[in-house]
């Protein structure tokens, strides 16, 4: 007994003299079950320093409501932010799409709205999301049609602007100015109802299809004849199904630039009643077929009879062989992006990390470029792939 007595009066002398608690040593002996009193260290400068460097990183998510290339907004539980995206990555699998789930990484601490004290370093799809985009279908009167937008007038009389560069087509009765037809889309269209225009700007949607039948199916191309005359004589080549191969240089409404092989003609093709099907878009650049009756003069499209217009298939296109263009002003940029206002008013996003750069400025606001891009690798995104920058 006199022992364990002076066994504690040792011991509390040692924790005065050491400076350390009885709570402290109580929580070392209870945590490693070690009866001896171990050293707290010290930290060194240079453990300091590790400290002082560490890097704070978070994540908000939201749903995106706009983005200019450069700048996006998002709501989280109704309260706004508007990030600087300029240096971050975007690698959502749809795109930049408004209504659409996402995520910003970002690197510092948010405080409150204030997104000025952190830095943006990916975008990316929310890994929680609670309602998956979904395909809409709406129906108007076509106003205006150019290769990277469409504009119809629902019966409501609201007038909408869509962007459609890579958009499949198809115009089972040709395309005129008052035809009605069926656009499908992924997204959220803009709240409309303080707008006394009666306009819509649906710039950040997906557009998955155009037509004139709600429910798009292609049918099988018609087989050219290899009808013989009884006579046995040549065969008559105006009553002849034939094609030629021109090159696409713009479209507005019905009318069809084309330049055909061979030529540097340029010659209005009139769709306004012939079977049309564009499964990559109508991108100036690109190559299209043109079945016809007649004897065709590569100057003039009089004396012959335009039966269908199809354009080429991307899906069977090497990145070599693309000629899918759009040319505009690049007003935005991310790490990996580029966007341009379109020469007939399209917001498009470019993702440019694997393109061949002949461009001989810099791509920065301002800058005015032509991208060939391919259209099958962005069939469900509004990020479209870019294969080659050039000068415009």
């Amino acid at each position: 007994m006199k022992k364990l007595f002076a066994v504690c009066i040792c011991a509390s002398l040692s924790f005065c003299l050491s400076g350390c608690t009885l709570g402290t040593v109580l929580e070392q002996f209870t945590s490693t079950g070690d009866t001896s009193v171990q050293e707290t260290p010290v930290p060194s400068d240079n453990t300091v320093s590790e400290i002082k460097d560490r890097v704070y990183m978070d994540e908000i998510s939201g749903t995106l409501q706009d983005f200019t290339g450069s700048q996006l907004i998002l709501t989280s539980q109704d309260v706004s932010y508007v990030f600087n995206v300029s240096n971050a990555t975007l690698e959502c699998e749809g795109g930049m799409i408004t209504g659409d789930e996402i995520s910003v990484i970002y690197e510092g601490q948010l405080s409150n709205t204030d997104t000025s004290t952190v830095k943006a370093l990916k975008v990316v799809d929310e890994f929680h999301k609670k309602n998956k985009l979904k395909n809409h279908t709406t129906r108007g009167k076509v106003m205006a049609l150019t290769p990277n937008t469409i504009t119809i007038k629902n019966k409501k009389g609201i007038t909408t602007t869509y962007p459609i560069t890579g958009t499949r087509q198809y115009y089972q009765n040709g395309i005129k100015s008052g035809d009605w037809v069926y656009i499908k889309y992924k997204g959220t269209l803009p709240d409309n109802s303080q707008d006394t225009s009666q306009a819509v700007n649906a710039s950040h949607l997906k557009v998955l299809s155009i037509s004139d039948l709600k429910k798009l199916k292609i049918p099988d191309p018609t087989p050219v004849p290899t009808q013989k005359p009884d006579d046995g004589s040549d065969e008559d080549i105006t009553e002849k199904e034939q094609q030629f191969l021109a090159t696409v240089q713009g479209v507005n409404l019905n009318i069809l630039q084309i330049i055909p092989a061979g030529t540097d003609t340029l010659l209005n093709l009139d769709m306004s009643s012939v079977p049309v099907w564009f499964k990559g878009g109508i991108a100036p650049g690109s190559h299209v077929n043109i079945t016809y009756k007649g004897d065709f003069q590569t100057d003039t499209l009089e004396g012959i009879q335009i039966l269908a217009v199809t354009g080429e298939d991307p899906d069977n296109i090497s990145d070599k062989h693309l000629s899918f263009t759009v040319t505009g002003t690049i007003t935005g940029n991310t790490a990996n992006t580029i966007t341009l206002q379109t020469d007939d008013g399209a917001i498009d996003t470019f993702r440019v990390e694997s393109a061949e750069n002949y461009a001989d400025q810099a791509l920065e606001y301002g800058s005015y470029v032509r991208i060939i891009f391919h259209p099958s690798r962005s069939k469900s995104s509004n990020i479209y792939t870019a294969v080659q920058i050039h000068d415009a």
